[in-house]
């Protein structure tokens, strides 16, 4: 009876062990995707306001393009 008790302890044990290491890959993969797409928004707003002639030019061509 002994024996199986602790087979039963190392297989669940394994279990939660990969299902650990999988969210933490997961975690980190979701991490980076945000970080790229973070600093792409951070690149394309840097490019608008460049493109716009400034910040004040881009807020005022933001509302133009809104209002129509």
């Amino acid at each position: 009876m002994k024996d199986t008790r602790s087979l039963h302890k190392a297989h669940t044990g394994t279990e939660s062990h990969a299902a650990t290491e999988i969210s933490r890959v997961a975690t980190t993969a979701i991490g980076i995707i945000a970080g790229i797409i973070g600093i792409w928004a951070v690149a394309c707003i840097i490019s608008g306001i460049t493109n716009s002639g400034g910040p004040v030019n881009l807020i005022s061509n933001l509302f133009k393009a809104i209002s129509g």
